[in-house]
């Protein structure tokens, strides 16, 4: 019995002992972040000709009638 609680403090005494310890803080360092570079600029290249602009097409006729804009009524507030 004498030693079960001898043996029982020095546990505990141990316990204690070792939380007290302190442990070095981990540290998580991140890679750096890649950063892409463009190289030198290339030599410039030979002035082109001007191309064709197309045909631009026939104006249209005017309208005949009357457009009507039909605007929705506002939503009303809903009733509990």
């Amino acid at each position: 019995m004498k030693h079960s609680i001898s043996l029982a403090a020095a546990a505990l005494l141990a316990t204690l002992a070792l939380a007290a310890c302190d442990r070095p803080a981990t540290i998580v360092v991140p890679p750096a972040a890649t950063v892409a570079v463009p190289g030198p600029a290339g030599p410039a290249g030979e002035a082109g000709a001007q191309g064709s602009t197309g045909n631009t097409g026939a104006t249209g006729k005017p309208g005949e009638g009357t457009t009507v804009i039909l605007v929705p009524p506002a939503a009303s507030a809903p009733t509990n």
